[in-house]
């Protein structure tokens, strides 16, 4: 959405240039556009867009939630570990798929800012979670618990929901001795490798759910209203 308000406002105001002789693509790394009008007057884009920087800057500003006490992630646990992680399970879990032991799996790196006690905007979202990696569902061999136990182990612990690793097992809800298959859910990004989370070479199927782990967040936090607190330890090391 503030991807298209942007592209929206920059054609709105090249289109409204009716003196426009020419666009200049400068060769410079800044990629600047410049608007050259008959008196040789330079516009850059972002006197163009700034008509438009209220309605953005609205968007952004929109309260979704409320914290009352700050989120902080950190290792092997915090508060915003947990919540991200809980907020990805419970955003897919009941869906028609997802019928047998499931649990999600994020990466501390990837929550790029604490959330801040009191009021919960969109833009926090967007700092919490600047990337548009999309939330994907992957099917393992329950043999691969092993190798994740030992990447969690060796990282110092990430977070997780719906699992929890204990004197180096990870041990799964609903996992028993006839399990085959385990579900994660994470993203595009970690299921390709990202962060060095190399287990899921092992991956038996995925399903792209099209949806914005970003946008997962900002549902759950719009339908918590007050967002959950947990310091709960998942990862004991």
């Amino acid at each position: 959405m503030i991807k298209h308000i942007i592209l929206i406002a920059v054609g709105a105001g090249l289109l409204a240039c009716s003196s426009v002789d020419k666009i200049i693509l400068n060769s410079s790394s800044s990629a600047n556009v410049d608007v050259v009008n008959h008196d040789g007057e330079a516009n850059t884009i972002d006197s163009i867009v700034a008509p438009y920087k209220e309605e953005l800057n609205a968007e952004m500003n929109a309260v979704i939630a409320y914290a009352e006490r700050p989120f902080e992630r950190g290792r092997p646990g915090g508060s915003l570990n947990n919540w991200a992680a809980d907020a990805l399970l419970s955003s897919q879990i009941g869906k028609a798929k997802l019928s047998g032991p499931v649990f999600s799996l994020l990466n501390v790196g990837g929550l790029r800012n604490s959330i801040n006690e009191g009021d919960v905007t969109l833009g926090d979202m967007f700092k919490l979670m600047p990337f548009d990696n999309e939330v994907v569902w992957v099917e393992m061999p329950v043999e691969s618990l092993e190798d994740i136990a030992a990447y969690l182990t060796a990282s110092g612990g990430e977070p997780i929901s719906g699992a929890e690793l204990k004197n180096g097992k990870l041990m799964v809800d609903g996992v028993n001795e006839d399990t085959k298959t385990v579900w994660i859910l994470t993203s595009n990004y970690l299921m390709n490798g990202g962060d060095n989370m190399n287990f899921f070479q092992q991956k038996m199927s995925v399903t792209h759910t099209d949806e914005l782990l970003r946008d997962a967040f900002v549902r759950v936090a719009k339908e918590q209203k007050l967002l959950l607190w947990s310091d709960e330890i998942r990862i004991h090391i």
